[in-house]
This record gives C-alpha cells, sequence and structure tokens, in this order.
C-alpha cells in the first residue's frame, strides 16, 4: 500500500487508477529501461528522481487543438500576406510620383506610403495575436513529451492520410506562385524602359509570393497539427530536445531583424528598397537556424 501511494503521488493519479486496468498507460509513458518490476522496488527518493515529465494528450483536447489550428490557420496566414502587401502601397506611390506631370510629390508619396505600409503591418499584428494566443494553451506540443490517447493518434492518422494530398498540391502551388512571380518583372526589364512599369511588376512579384507564403502557412499549419500529436516530422522527442535548446535564436534573430530594418529604413528614408531586408531575412535565418542546431545536436 506504501508502495501504491507513493505511485499515486508520483504520477499524480488516484490509487483507483494504478489499481485499475488502465493503470498500464502509465508504464507505457516510460522508457524501455524503466521495466514495472524495477519501478516497484526502486527507492522512493531514487524513484523521485527518475519521473518522466510526459504530459497525457486526451481525446477531446486533441480534437479541440486540430479544430482550433485549422480555424487559426487561415486568419494568420493572412496576417503572414499583410505584412508582405505591405510595401506594396509604398512603392506603387513612389514610382507614380516620377511621372513629371504627377499631382504627387515624393514627400506626398513617401507619407502616404509609409502610412498605409505601418496600418497594414498594425493590421497583421493585431490579427497574428488575436488569433495566435488561442494557441498559446498548445504550445507544449512543440516542445514537451506527450502520451496521446490510443484512439486520438488513429483520428490524427486518418486526418494526415486525407489531408496529404490536398497539402501537397497547395505547397506545389505556393512553390510555382513564388518562382513565377519574377517573371513579369524580367519581362518588363528586357522590353521597357518604364519604370512605372517595372515598379508595378514589382508590385505583382509581391503580390504573387503574398498568396504562395498564404498557402504554406495555412496548410502547412494544419499538417503540422497533426505531426505534433504523432510526434513525427520536426516533433519527435529528439527533435523536441533540441528544439529546447534552439528555441532562444528565433527571438533573437527576428529582433534583430526589425531593428536593423526599422534603423535603415529611418535613416536612409528608403522604405521602397528596404522591404527586401525581409525576404533575404527569411532565407538567412533557415540556413543560420540548421547551422544552430547542428552545433546544439553535437554538444549533448
Amino acid at each position: 500500500m506504501d508502495k501504491i501511494i507513493k505511485l499515486s503521488e508520483l504520477f499524480e493519479v488516484t490509487t483507483d487508477y494504478l489499481l485499475k486496468d488502465d493503470a498500464e498507460d502509465i508504464f507505457g509513458d516510460l522508457p524501455e529501461s524503466f521495466g514495472e518490476t524495477e519501478l516497484f522496488y526502486a527507492h522512493p527518493e531514487e524513484l523521485s528522481a527518475r519521473k518522466p515529465s510526459v504530459r497525457r494528450v486526451s481525446l477531446e483536447e486533441g480534437e479541440t487543438f486540430m479544430a482550433l489550428t485549422e480555424k487559426m490557420s487561415s486568419r494568420i496566414a493572412g496576417a503572414v500576406s499583410l505584412f508582405i502587401l505591405s510595401p506594396i502601397p509604398l512603392i506603387l506611390l513612389g514610382g507614380a510620383a516620377e511621372y513629371r506631370h504627377s499631382p504627387l510629390t515624393e514627400d506626398m508619396a513617401g507619407g502616404f506610403g509609409v502610412a498605409l505600409l505601418l496600418i497594414l503591418v498594425a493590421i497583421g499584428v493585431a490579427v497574428w495575436i488575436l488569433n495566435g494566443t488561442q494557441l498559446s494553451d498548445y504550445e507544449y506540443l512543440e516542445t514537451a513529451a506527450i502520451h496521446t490517447d490510443s484512439r486520438l493518434i488513429e483520428i490524427a492518422e486518418e486526418k494526415r492520410r486525407a489531408f496529404e494530398p490536398t497539402y501537397r498540391v497547395m505547397i506545389t502551388i505556393g512553390v510555382f506562385l513564388c518562382i513565377i512571380g519574377v517573371i513579369p518583372l524580367l519581362m518588363a526589364a528586357g522590353f521597357t524602359e518604364d519604370e512605372f512599369i517595372l515598379v508595378c511588376c514589382v508590385g505583382i512579384l509581391l503580390f504573387l509570393i503574398s498568396v504562395g507564403v498564404h498557402l504554406f502557412v495555412r496548410f502547412g499549419m494544419i499538417q503540422e497539427s497533426y505531426d505534433k500529436l504523432l510526434q513525427r516530422g520536426d516533433y519527435t522527442e529528439e527533435k523536441k530536445a533540441l528544439g529546447r535548446k534552439t528555441s532562444f535564436f528565433p527571438k533573437v534573430y527576428w529582433c534583430l531583424v526589425t531593428a536593423i530594418y526599422l534603423g535603415i529604413s529611418f535613416y536612409f528614408s528608403n522604405w521602397h528598397i528596404s522591404w527586401i531586408i525581409w525576404p533575404v531575412a527569411g532565407v538567412l535565418f533557415a540556413a543560420l537556424y540548421s547551422i544552430v542546431q547542428a552545433i546544439m545536436s553535437k554538444s549533448k
């Protein structure tokens, strides 16, 4: 009885739970080297020190998470698209101000353009915060070891298999849009010297990229919701442990990028050019993050 009470305190469950058939779920959470016999004969202090940090995910909790992610994905993807679209008014107004008979001066174009840019960014940030915080209760799925209800695993696997063809098609379309977006700009550069046409082609490029990124984010979030519950892909226990070690990098990196972007833009007043920092930073982030993860994985 003393051992049973110790076990109930250790796993934070009732003694009735331990004495019923469901108790086998607890042993399923433990590593193979930590057998049932060893568990019952371990010293209480040693037992407490070896307590596994595993969080149980119920069927109801998992289904709520998947439904909420599907609902929030389109809104968060829309917010990301707004960030990419935000420089377009500034670029177009700046190009229009170059015409001789344009009623817009460069100062007017810059003022209106920056104002519209900040409005779009503010809307995107508001949408991101309002919707992203609703998923904050499930952040543990990205970092903690979890024990998922067996029925939930079946449902998540079924949804993943049914969704996978759609995911592949949408990601393919997104990549296609990002690639062909540069074609109008290349064609215009080869057939005309009109700067406003070139500026319009830059706007088309950003628009197509925003649509492609929208597809990446929206359908990627849904796919990741299944991977998180199934602990597959980037959410295996090994990669979660590595992610906890490198969690500092994205925060530091994007804060620095934002500071550099705002500093350069305000100091040189080149908002129509400085937007290029974001796509460059995005590509550079993937490379640097991979290097940081490789270094951390070797330092285990």
